[in-house]
């Protein structure tokens, strides 16, 4: 569970270092949610559709398919919220 929360932060806080603008996600809870929901989506990406990968969600090897994950929610939430805003 530790493992999780750290590869959570970790994978969000990249994806935000990453993705540019503002995406209204601030503080360590939404940093960590978004880490989380990422490393989910990059872990159903790479074993489910790809193949790649073993069955642990959360493993340090799966740190890229985190990060990945967490860029692809990051960009979803701002055409999210930039179609709002129109």
């Amino acid at each position: 569970m530790v493992g999780a929360v750290i590869l959570g932060l970790l994978a969000g806080a990249l994806a935000r270092l990453v993705v540019p603008g503002d995406r209204n996600v601030e503080g360590c809870l939404p940093t960590l949610l978004l880490g989380l929901a990422g490393s989910l989506l990059g872990w159903l990406f790479f074993t489910k559709l790809l193949g790649i990968g073993d069955s642990d969600i959360f493993d340090l090897g799966g740190i890229i398919g985190a990060i990945i994950g967490s860029v692809v929610l990051l960009f979803a939430w701002g055409a999210v919220t930039s179609a709002k805003s129109a």
